[in-house]
């Protein structure tokens, strides 16, 4: 996620090998630097390299805390003495956006209590990630959640063994670890996206900062697997948190200046099959702006998806329910949509767990008759189980907080972006209830009946570091929110983290 392979060999790293690939050839005339989870398997193996070691000499650096006694094994394995140094370089979890991370663990929770593997793994992360940030936080966690309490301990547990790592210059606020769980807000994680990180999430899914385009028709070879990262693409940088529109218009933007350099190369771009045919007909462009030509190619397939898909009418109404609470009208429209034969079986499902959610209690709830129509669409009963899972999951019954306040019930504001033929209108009135919850928190507002400190001391001023961890992972949606509370509070700093970033299929 941090360094493309190209970029290590500028500092003259020739090699990449796994410690756990088998028949790697003896070359002695190489250093090893070996960057490791401290884990018993890696330990284990390491212990076997150094036993038979296949380099001149070792720098072994840990991702985190690492016990006495394994050090102590290694040390007895070093008979070769090949060893020149063992550090722990605190990097525990993966950095995603410059204010967003991730653990890439799915599924953390067994029912409603931690998997014990999982547990350990996410205090594991979370205390590197205070590590590496240098911060030994207070610590608050959601009352509702068992295994935000569960968490919240067992990262203290770490922070009073390990008292010395965590011993810090004192900052005059001190910062503020927040324990959330997902349960409480399950409705984010189902909607549809529209701006360009979150969207291309949703549509075509990102896993460590790359997409699979290998699906699109007719691409070509070297754009079957796309990098996307802020760190080394400007154009990402800037576009990632605008709305979709907006993209389209930036690329042409981006296309209409190089057309200005070369004036015989004047040719129309109205919409984005016309900006697909101006790559490829300009080898010298492609060459110039290899970022412009993947994110032509991405944008051109998040239309092409949000077309046949109809997506623009499916998220008016997921909007719609997410957001207001006129039960007979959003029965109308999900009834509507549920008789399209263009709506995905993942749209369906998507749809009808929306209303479950926000209607389970209703007194005219026509869930059941929901579910028999999602039934006829696909005859499976797989997305019918799945409605009642994420009910379990994230019903009200689970929920601390009130997900659905009467405020939000504003009529939607149509927000027509006129640029691009195909790309007419944006969706985005839902606000994550995490936005809400981390305002209260920077204002001093969020109750400590609901959000306990652990421990006796609580904070006298407004939190000024901020770190928001959710268990059950998080969203790009709400990566979003944190960016734009960052941007609008100055001298607040906040980070965000998940056990994963979700998008619906997630």
């Amino acid at each position: 996620v941090v360094y493309t392979q190209s970029e290590i060999l500028q500092r003259e790293v020739y090699l990449f090998e796994r410690l756990d690939s088998p028949n790697r050839e003896p070359m002695k005339h190489l250093k090893a630097i070996c960057f490791l989870r401290p884990t018993k398997e890696n330990v284990e193996l390491l212990v076997q390299e150094l036993r038979r070691p296949k380099y001149s000499v070792y720098f072994i650096y840990f991702s985190n805390v690492i016990s006495k006694s394994d050090v102590k094994a290694l040390a007895e394995a070093d008979e070769q003495e090949v060893v020149a140094e063992v550090q722990e370089f605190y990097g525990d979890y993966i950095a995603v956006n410059p204010h967003v991370f991730s653990l890439n663990l799915l599924g953390c929770c067994r029912g409603r209590s931690w998997d014990p593997a999982q547990l350990t793994r996410t205090t594991q992360g979370l205390t590197a990630l205070l590590l590496s940030l240098k911060k030994c936080p207070m610590i608050r966690y959601q009352l509702s959640s068992e295994p935000a309490k569960r968490l919240a301990e067992c990262v203290k547990q770490v922070i009073t063994k390990e008292y010395e790592l965590f011993d810090f210059r004192r900052t005059e606020v001190p910062p503020l670890l927040l324990i959330l769980d997902r349960s409480d807000d399950a409705i984010t994680p189902l909607l549809n996206q529209w701006t360009y990180q979150a969207m291309v999430h949703e549509l075509l899914g990102i896993n460590n900062n790359r997409i699979d385009l290998s699906r699109v028709p007719g691409i070509s070879k070297d754009l079957r697997e796309v990098v996307l990262s802020a760190e080394n693409d400007e154009f990402y940088a800037n576009n990632m948190y605008l709305n979709f529109a907006e993209i389209g218009t930036n690329i042409k933007n981006l296309m209409e200046d190089f057309q200005r350099r070369k004036p015989k190369e004047q040719q129309k771009l109205e919409s984005i099959a016309d900006m697909k045919a101006f790559v490829e007909n300009y080898p010298q462009f492609k060459k110039m702006s290899g970022t412009v030509s993947k994110h032509v190619t991405v944008v051109g397939e998040l239309s092409r998806l949000v077309a046949e898909r109809n997506l623009l009418e499916v998220s008016e109404v997921e909007q719609e329910l997410a957001c207001q609470s006129d039960h007979s009208s959003a029965l109308q429209s999900v009834r509507r949509l549920l008789q399209s034969p263009r709506l995905s079986e993942l749209d369906a499902a998507r749809l009808v767990m929306l209303y479950a959610l926000r209607y389970e209690r209703h007194a005219s709830s026509a869930l059941p008759a929901l579910l028999e129509e999602l039934r006829g669409r696909g005859g499976t009963d797989r997305y019918r189980k799945l409605v009642s899972a994420v009910l379990e999951y994230g019903g009200k019954r689970v929920r601390g907080s009130d997900l659905f306040s009467p405020k939000d019930a504003v009529a939607i504001t149509k927000q027509f972006l006129k640029g691009l033929k195909g790309i007419e209108n944006v969706y985005t009135q839902h606000q994550p209830l995490l936005q809400e919850t981390l305002d209260q928190l920077i204002k001093g507002k969020l109750k400590d009946s609901q959000y306990p400190y652990l421990g006796p001391n609580t904070l006298r001023d407004r939190p000024q570091d901020i770190i928001v961890f959710l268990i059950g992972g998080a969203t790009y949606e709400e990566a979003l929110a944190v960016f734009n509370l960052n941007r609008s509070n100055p001298g607040v700093r906040i980070v965000l983290g998940g056990t994963t970033i979700h998008n619906t299929r997630r």
